[in-house]
């Protein structure tokens, strides 16, 4: 035990020798003397030497001095080429979180925008939150609103996210995997939208290996088998192209590449493709110095390779959202075996290869302007629009990952504009995406002229009008075929408003009513009362307090006495008129489902915490077994009831053949829609069948009711 142990102290010894000659300070400063100078290399060694002296005495689980860490992720930054504030913030990212020091020291040290970006890193306090699930929620919307001011900060995570999984090997196999789903889920999705594919496609790797580690084997073992064959016809095809395009006069690098193992997987789990049908293990870039060459270049490949026309993209017209541009063509080599081929220019590689961080490589060589299209301000600003409109972490990070899709639809409004979309956008998620408005007032869709249903999926090229009516209304339905954050975020507020608009209305009736009941009214409470009353409950603001009553987190009868001065008699056996219910109340009030309540039945209510005010016929035994407490509301039905209400009827009948369709044919002579079927008991000759109906009142429940008592197999018609 003891030769083991020193054995293992031995090798963290020369692990952490090695790791300093080769990441430490020194090996940093060195190769920032490619495009940093002398002064700005003393201040990154500043931030090292506070970093060092903070982190000492931490240790990572593989076995190296904390500091290892920050170091390794700053040099991955450097690599990149970014500015010294990005690289001191990659130095200092954990100080914030994992030691004593704090933001306004390293701002006062380091200067606030390095504080900003140290700041944006660092997680919450997870004692803060009830759950981990809600900690981790809440630190990445901190994130993500952080990245909104300073795309810097995501730079940062995504370094340290990178170097993370480099080294997750000291983990325990299911923290390993915890990590790599996120890491797939979410980090890998925001490299790819920033256009960072260098970054991607190692963090794909990492996570495909980590999180299904035997996959990841049997397809590495897979590809390697068929490597010999592949990489000798793509030495065949570098040649060939390069020959070409010389004799056209056209300067390319024509180089091949083998796609990574996790596009691979990916591709056979959408497509359900065996290993030997993904024709694109490898593919072809062509690196040329001018646009005009691109499309000349393609014009030489495909004279000299058969193309596959339906496998053709033009992302030079059309860029994607995060800046990518190229022509993409696939075409059918030697042997029947297709390949991808990517013509682009060098500017255009340098944007797939470092994305937004291209734009600070720039900053540092003196070109200023914009590189290129890439424009992730159009993103960001989706970002803070999703982080206003949803106030709840773990429904914005699901809306996040919604939106994180990597293919793309281009469609075109009517007056051209080209609106990109997520892969299986509908016509919905078309209209929010040119403007909310548009999409809480829609009603159907035009596509390519044709009349279309709002749930069709958009395909690239289409043109999209969107036809809406005045007084039209988001519909909860969408929420089911939407495909796009903004859509779905949009629906859902337009929902919540109109929840709490009607919340509070209901709210203000069921107080007014509680308050007669102790011989007050609103209109007579003083406003010295009022505001006593509101401090206690320590709610802002009556309308707030209506709301809360009305989605029944506050029950009316107890906030009531809240408003009563200390002196104030309460009423004896005052009777105040029952609240009416109009049927048009909506997500506020609820019908108890337990006995169906229609238009004409007695009826109280109860206030339910998150549902509101429930409605039950008197005499249900549910709301009986529940007890007479301070949430029962004595209710009435309005004049002006409207609407269609649920019943349940149960028929027992003879068990003969044309039962059924008797049965439903005098519904439909009602008027009355079914809902539901079902047939839970058969003892022979006789059947008994459940019907769900709808039905408008009472008297046209008992219309329907003798109609079916009618026929003559019928012995029983109940109603529960």
């Amino acid at each position: 035990m003891e030769i083991t142990s020193g054995l293992t102290r031995i090798q963290s010894k020369i692990r952490t020798s090695r790791i300093s000659r080769e990441f430490g300070i020194d090996a940093l400063a060195e190769y920032l003397e490619r495009y940093l100078s002398e002064p700005t290399i003393a201040k990154v060694r500043a931030a090292y030497e506070f970093g060092e002296r903070q982190h000492r005495g931490q240790f990572r689980k593989t076995g190296e001095p904390y500091i290892y860490h920050p170091l390794a992720v700053a040099r991955i930054l450097a690599e990149m080429r970014m500015d010294a504030t990005t690289l001191i913030a990659a130095i200092l990212h954990d100080v914030i979180e994992d030691t004593d020091a704090a933001r306004d020291e390293v701002s006062q040290r380091f200067g606030a925008e390095v504080a900003h970006l140290v700041d944006g890193v660092s997680k919450l306090d997870r004692a803060q939150f009830h759950s981990r699930e809600q900690a981790t929620a809440e630190s990445f919307r901190k994130l993500m609103l952080a990245m909104t001011h300073d795309l810097r900060v995501i730079l940062v995570k995504l370094a340290d996210r990178l170097h993370n999984m480099r080294t997750l090997a000291g983990m325990a196999p299911r923290k390993r995997a915890q990590i790599a789903r996120e890491t797939l889920d979410i980090y890998a999705p925001i490299a790819r939208r920033l256009g960072i594919n260098s970054m991607r496609e190692e963090l794909e790797e990492l996570g495909f290996a980590n999180l299904y580690p035997r996959r990841y084997d049997v397809l590495r073992r897979a590809s390697r088998s068929v490597t010999g064959d592949r990489r000798s016809l793509l030495r065949e095809i570098e040649e060939t192209l390069s020959r070409a395009l010389a004799a056209e006069g056209i300067g390319a690098n024509v180089k091949g590449r083998r796609k990574n193992l996790y596009s691979i997987y990916r591709k056979m789990r959408e497509k359900h493709r065996r290993f030997l049908d993904v024709f694109d293990l490898y593919g072809v870039r062509v690196i040329v110095d001018a646009v005009d060459e691109c499309y000349r270049a393609l014009g030489i490949i495909h004279h000299q390779y058969r193309p596959i026309t339906e496998q053709f993209n033009d992302f030079i017209a059309n860029p994607k959202l995060n800046g990518y541009q190229s022509l993409h063509t696939t075409v059918m080599a030697r042997g029947g075996i297709k390949f991808e081929v990517q013509i682009r220019t060098r500017e255009m590689d340098q944007i797939a290869e470092s994305g937004i961080a291209a734009h600070w490589q720039y900053k540092l060589g003196d070109r200023a302007g914009k590189l290129g299209t890439l424009d992730a301000e159009e993103w960001l600003g989706h970002l803070a629009e999703m982080h206003a409109g949803e106030h709840d972490s773990l429904t914005f990070v699901d809306n996040l990952r919604m939106d994180l899709f990597p293919d793309e639809v281009y469609v075109f409004t009517p007056q051209g504009r080209i609106i990109r979309l997520a892969k299986g956008a509908t016509c919905v998620d078309f209209a929010y995406a040119v403007h909310t408005e548009l999409g809480d007032r829609c009603v159907a869709a035009r596509v390519d002229g044709n009349l279309a249903p709002l749930n069709s999926q958009l395909e690239s090229g289409q043109t999209v009008e969107v036809i809406t009516a005045k007084h039209a209304r988001p519909n909860a339905a969408w929420l089911h075929f939407l495909k796009t954050a903004k859509a779905r975020n949009g629906v859902r507020n337009f929902l919540k408003n109109q929840r709490e608009d009607k919340a509070q209305r209901l709210g203000e009736r069921l107080l007014d009513k509680a308050l007669a009941d102790l011989g007050l009214s609103l209109r007579r409470l003083s406003r010295s009362d009022i505001d006593r009353g509101l401090a206690e409950m320590e709610e802002p603001s009556l309308p707030a307090l209506y709301t809360a009553i009305g989605l029944g987190r506050r029950l009316a009868p107890l906030v009531a006495r809240h408003f009563l001065a200390s002196d104030a008699p309460i009423a004896k056996n005052r009777r105040a008129k029952p609240l009416a219910v109009e049927g048009t109340e909506g997500l506020v009030v609820e019908f108890a489902k337990c006995c169906h309540p229609v238009p004409g039945d007695a009826i109280h209510g109860q206030a339910s915490v998150g549902r509101g005010l429930v409605v039950h016929r008197f005499g249900c035994a549910y709301s009986a077994r529940k007890g007479a407490s301070a949430d029962r509301v004595e209710l009435t039905w309005a004049d002006n009831v409207s609407g269609e209400y649920d019943v349940e009827l149960r028929v027992t009948a003879s068990n003969k053949r044309g039962l059924l369709a008797n049965l439903t044919a005098k519904f439909a002579d009602a008027d009355c829609n079914i809902e539901h079927i079902e047939f839970p008991e058969s003892s022979g000759a006789l059947i008994t069948i459940r019907f769900l109906i709808d039905v408008r009142d009472r008297h046209h429940l008992a219309g329907i009711i003798r109609r079916v008592r009618r026929i003559p197999a019928v012995e029983k018609v109940e109603r529960f």
